[in-house]
């Protein structure tokens, strides 16, 4: 009977040695394949053209360009960002990533023109996130463009329910607001006279605006994949794929948040969401990517996705998901 019990306990030694073992070679996997990733951004208060016929405007920016540059990671990787506040700007600027779980009073805190500050966090969630400004006035840091996208790809790469896509696309939406300075109205959401994808009104529409000279593309019965931030200060998105119908659709990106076959599917303010569509496969179509609000859709937020044949291969690719 000693003896006996004697095995079992050496037996049950052994397996929670094992167990112990496994998890930390899993640790140590994941702390190895997990990278440093450095992103540097300049606060520049520079011009902007807001439209397809060239009109300027006095923006507030990350590297110059509304929205700022696209920040791609994998779950966890170190983020180690440092923003510049450029010297002969004329506000404070600062840096809020949705994707961080850090100190609002220490990482977020706004940085005195002339100066730089520095920070880490971890990429602990796969989705899409927004980031932006979170200096005082933050309505009007926002509004004026200083707003952008950071995707954290899940560290389990593709599956069956997070299939590898064919093309991806990256779309901000935000409200314009042509007086810079009118942070009463921005607050009482007065005053917006069109809405902007990726900075521009009717960016990706010909068909509403003469102008236009992108769109997005893809070949039939292509798996698409779009990243949409609703950068808007005060209006949710009511994001449809008119003549299409949403595949999936994944909550804040993260592949364990998964919706089939919407319609349509609402974007609260400064949320971000990743959406699937195919396309048929037997002929060339289009679709129209919309804020169902009408009064965003009519004033700028259409975007026309083309699926062709001859697609250009290289849209919708590599450094080409968001087009400019």
């Amino acid at each position: 009977m000693m003896k006996s019990t004697t095995l079992r306990q050496t037996a049950a030694r052994r397996i929670a040695l094992t167990v112990i073992l496994l998890t930390g070679m899993s640790f140590i996997t994941d702390t190895l394949m997990a990278a440093t990733v450095k992103v540097t951004m300049h606060a520049k208060e520079n011009t902007v053209v807001i439209d397809n016929k060239g009109t300027k405007y006095p923006a507030l920016t990350f590297d110059g360009a509304v929205p700022g540059p696209v920040v791609r990671v994998k779950e966890g990787d170190i983020v180690d960002f440092t923003l510049v506040n450029e010297e002969g700007n004329e506000l404070n600027h600062s840096m809020d990533f949705h994707a961080a779980v850090v100190d609002v009073l220490n990482e977020f805190a706004p940085v005195e023109p002339g100066k730089t500050k520095s920070y880490k966090f971890k990429a602990k969630y796969p989705g899409v996130f927004m980031y932006h400004c979170g200096a005082n006035p933050m309505v009007q840091h926002i509004a004026r463009g200083m707003y952008g996208i950071i995707i954290v790809d899940p560290k389990d790469g593709y599956s069956k329910n997070y299939p590898k896509p064919d093309r991806e696309y990256v779309l901000i939406q935000s409200q314009f607001f042509p007086d810079p300075n009118d942070v009463s109205g921005m607050l009482k959401n007065e005053g917006w006279t069109n809405s902007l994808i990726n900075g521009k009104v009717f960016h990706y529409d010909p068909v509403h605006d003469p102008d236009a000279k992108l769109v997005l593309q893809s070949k039939p019965g292509e798996l698409v994949r779009i990243f949409f931030v609703n950068a808007n200060v005060n209006m949710p998105v009511a994001l449809h794929p008119i003549a299409g119908i949403w595949e999936r659709v994944y909550p804040n990106g993260n592949p364990k948040n998964i919706l089939y076959g919407m319609q349509t599917y609402n974007v609260a303010v400064a949320e971000a969401s990743t959406f699937d569509i195919i396309s048929p496969d037997d002929r060339a179509t289009n679709n129209a990517i919309v804020d169902h609000t009408m009064s965003a859709a009519l004033r700028g937020a259409i975007t026309v996705l083309m699926n062709k044949p001859d697609a250009d291969p290289k849209a919708g690719k590599e450094d080409n998901i968001l087009p400019r």
